[in-house]
């Protein structure tokens, strides 16, 4: 189901392009930058959404990416700068890639070994102690980011 997810987000976007704001394709050079600064293997859908769109937003739903392989001298939606300052500063376990943030809440790709897909988590460290913690916001990146685009469209009808 991930990759119909997937394509059914990007077609979506497609359709509504008052709503996107991306900075567009990306090399697969680019991508294979990232995955080599993050030592990780990222999956086939953040892969596709990278190549497909690189970061950015539809409606008021953000997502990070990759920009350029400039990842020190970069700032927000920039997945690969995001994550790498999350690591040295909050020690963001290794294997996540940070893909949004929102006050308390920090958004990221769980990758698995060997590319395969992985859930999105939403980690709360804000001071409530009722939502404090990690959640599962999706079963891996096609079904988020298609979760997001709806939840976009369904806002602005």
């Amino acid at each position: 189901m991930s990759t119909r997810d997937l394509e059914r987000a990007l077609a979506l976007v497609a359709e509504h392009p008052d709503l996107a704001s991306f900075v567009g394709k990306r090399s697969e050079i680019v991508v294979r930058t990232a995955e080599k600064t993050l030592g990780l293997k990222l999956p086939p859908t953040y892969r596709g959404f990278l190549l497909a769109l690189g970061a950015g937003s539809f409606g008021a739903a953000e997502v990070y990416g990759v920009i350029d392989i400039d990842f020190e001298k970069s700032a927000v939606p920039d997945a690969v700068w995001c994550t790498l300052r999350a690591r040295e500063k909050h020690d963001l376990p290794a294997d996540l890639v940070i893909l949004g943030q929102d006050d308390d809440e920090i958004t990221c790709l769980q990758v698995r070994p060997g590319a395969a897909e992985g859930p999105v988590l939403v980690i709360n460290a804000g001071e409530d102690p009722a939502r404090t913690g990690t959640r599962t916001a999706a079963e891996d990146f096609g079904a988020y980011l298609l979760s997001r685009v709806e939840e976009e469209l369904e806002a602005t009808r």
